[in-house]
């Protein structure tokens, strides 16, 4: 959808993990030292986003800041508060409205939902969960209710489960948020770890200040090769190019999935078979040109090489400009633990890691 003046402040847009949401992997830990913060995390949250990170992503020419949090982070315990990180976050926004960009508060990892690992009790099918999880989100609004820059997303990539299970569970939060704030911008994204797919089974929210969200990762064998947590590309264990030829696109399929059959029309694996994926997305965009579709993450793993995830960006936000979609992309810093690293910055420098990624994220994008 096109920009209208609600979220006309949220066109492009730089994502942030692996500070308070990806700091450690859980999946290498036991399930008991899972959901206990450390004090080595609590000197992470306090020091590895500073004010002159939120100063350089605004000189990039970014809007705002997607900004993901995990809800242990905030809470020990239903209703008992983290205070220092709730602090940090505060301090957080106060240099977002310093370099004039707006924020997205993001919920990257609910209990009961953990996009990258099962867990033994699921949010869409327990009620105190789905209680604290609306509480939560009305302490942030009682917290930052005065702060009109700052959009809340509700959940990022709500796992495979029934729609009508987490439709109903969005619906009530943001009523619960709608009674003490009418006019709070929240983002909903649907089932599927928020695949364009998936926005079908979204219902119609009737509420201008709620935007819709989709991600893309795809082909995913590209964005995520020699990925160390999933195991399709660690078992094919190839570098991949963007553009190619779809001979190794096809074969990762055969041998993980014994079915190559989704790139029976493409012998390329290009702009125009980024143009097909999108196409749940335009779609929706053309079904309901009152709503604000958002693309909130996209991104590929660190150790692809430079130039071809540079060619697949620019394609990507070339794809997204052209339909008037706005974007953040995934992401600005990760952690030297995290599994599969998305950054886009050097470690050290915290800068671009090149001048035509700084082109790109610009709008400046050039096809591959």
């Amino acid at each position: 959808m096109k920009d209208n003046n609600l979220f006309a402040g949220f066109r492009r847009g730089m994502g942030i993990g692996g500070w308070l949401t990806n700091y450690k992997r859980f999946n290498v830990l036991p399930e008991a030292w899972r959901r206990p913060i450390t004090v080595g995390d609590l000197e992470h949250f306090e020091c590895y986003i500073t004010e002159e990170d939120i100063r350089r992503i605004a000189s990039w020419g970014m809007d705002h800041v997607r900004l993901g949090f995990d809800q242990i982070v905030l809470e020990s315990a239903s209703g008992v508060w983290r205070e220092p990180v709730f602090r940090k976050i505060d301090e957080f926004l106060g240099w977002c409205r310093k370099y004039r960009l707006n924020a997205v508060l993001n919920l990257h990892k609910a209990i009961g939902n953990y996009c990258d690992i099962a867990e033994p009790v699921s949010l869409l099918e327990d009620a105190a969960l789905q209680e604290r999880f609306i509480a939560l989100w009305r302490e942030i609004e009682r917290r930052w209710h005065r702060e009109d820059s700052v959009a809340f997303e509700l959940l990022n990539e709500v796992r495979d489960v029934p729609p009508e299970q987490w439709n109903r569970l969005a619906h009530r939060t943001i009523e619960a948020i709608r009674r003490v704030n009418p006019e709070r911008r929240i983002i909903v994204g649907s089932i599927c770890w928020n695949s364009p797919e998936a926005l079908a089974f979204l219902p119609q929210f009737d509420d201008p200040a709620v935007a819709c969200t989709f991600h893309c990762y795809e082909p995913f064998e590209f964005t995520h090769q020699q990925g160390v947590l999933q195991p399709g590309p660690l078992y094919y264990n190839r570098k991949m190019r963007y553009p190619d030829d779809a001979a190794p696109y096809r074969e990762y399929r055969e041998l993980v999935e014994g079915n190559s059959s989704r790139y029976d029309k493409f012998d390329r694996i290009d702009r125009a078979y980024l143009e097909h994926l999108l196409e749940p997305a335009f779609d929706f965009q053309r079904k309901r040109p009152g709503t604000t579709l958002w693309c909130g993450e996209f991104g590929t793993i660190r150790h692809c090489r430079l130039e071809y995830r540079e060619n697949w960006m620019a394609d990507l936000i070339g794809l997204l400009e052209e339909h008037g979609i706005p974007w953040c992309a995934w992401n600005y810093l990760s952690t030297p633990n995290d599994g599969n690293r998305f950054s886009l910055v050097d470690d050290d420098s915290r800068e671009l890691l090149s001048p035509r990624l700084k082109e790109i994220l610009q709008g400046k994008t050039t096809r591959s």
